[in-house]
């Protein structure tokens, strides 16, 4: 699959496709319909199809110092992208000369000329270029008159509440990681290399796979039943894992620490991912690590429940 530039000249190959236009961070049900239909209008028309995306979100770009709230990194998003049918993913570096853009220099530069798009699908309520003035009625009007068409598809809707990604951060920072893998159709999962950790875990017969949690947003904090892979082999492992600060031990430190069950690898310097399915309990410090081990094997025995369930499902 192929990862563009919205920066640079779109192959040949691929001008005159059709592109799904907006942030698709989670790619929940949402994006999903509008990925949707630009998939199937392109394959109607022997057409490539396009997922732009935009790295970093501009809401980072214009808050800076907002906490982390990413859903997923690009790397994920190419591979949901590839699954969904499309052709490439074009990524939109959001900086100050693309925010500074006009509306109208996005539409006739950028998606005409630049990509050489013969159709937009985009979310009824998408705006774009400088001071969001561009919208789907000004896509229609400048755009059609340039050669390029337009359509939209309305919000998705799950239990009369419109999908959003707003709805879905706020789940994981319930801890409602169920009501996350529903909208989002499949599980909130964390992403990074295993570094090496103090060693805690060893010590105490769970050794963990250390993971900085860098811009992802942080769901709630405490231990959760999870499920891992490893990208180089695809193996999956199923585990509890403890995100938070761990409480128990000095100093802080925010970490994702799963252990895996009856997984006696070396995991060090292999990218993972992580996989969030139930949250089991809040982070808490324990009087002794007495305690604190017979809560992890508590945790385990919880996790090791929660997954068969939903494995069985």
């Amino acid at each position: 699959m192929r990862w563009l530039d919205h920066r640079e000249p779109i192959p040949a190959s691929l001008r005159g496709a059709i592109i799904a236009l907006g942030n698709f961070d989670g790619f929940h049900k949402g994006h999903q319909a509008v990925a949707g239909e630009a998939i199937e209008w392109a394959r109607a028309e022997g057409r490539p199809a396009i997922i732009a995306t935009f790295d970093p979100h501009p809401v980072r770009f214009f808050k800076p110092d907002v906490p982390p709230f990413r859903l997923t990194t690009l790397e994920q998003r190419q591979e949901l992208y590839l699954a969904a049918g499309a052709s490439a993913m074009l990524v939109f570096h959001f900086d100050g000369q693309l925010a500074g853009t006009s509306a109208e220099d996005f539409i006739a530069d950028i998606l005409v000329e630049r990509f050489g798009a013969h159709g937009i699908v985009t979310g009824e309520d998408f705006t774009f270029g400088k001071g969001a003035r561009g919208n789907v009625a000004m896509l229609r009007d400048l755009g059609g008159r340039l050669g390029l068409e337009t359509r939209t598809v309305g919000a998705v809707k799950s239990e009369e509440e419109i999908i959003s990604s707003s709805r879905i951060r706020a789940a994981l920072r319930e801890g409602n990681c169920e009501e996350a893998t529903r909208l989002l159709t499949r599980p909130f999962a964390i992403r990074g290399i295993v570094e090496h950790g103090d060693k805690r875990g060893r010590e105490i017969g769970y050794p963990t796979a250390n993971l900085t949690i860098e811009n992802y947003l942080r769901p709630r904090f405490g231990i959760y039943a999870v499920t891992g892979r490893i990208l180089a082999t695809g193996e999956r492992l199923n585990g509890a894992a403890n995100i938070g600060i761990r409480p128990q031990f000095e100093p802080p430190k925010e970490l994702l620490e799963p252990y895996f069950f009856d997984f006696t690898g070396d995991l060090y310097g292999q990218e993972i991912e992580v996989a969030f399915h139930r949250f089991i309990r809040p982070e808490a410090k324990f009087d002794s690590l007495d305690e604190l081990v017979a809560q992890m094997e508590k945790d385990c025995e919880d996790a090791r429940r929660a997954l068969s369930g939903a494995q069985a499902n």
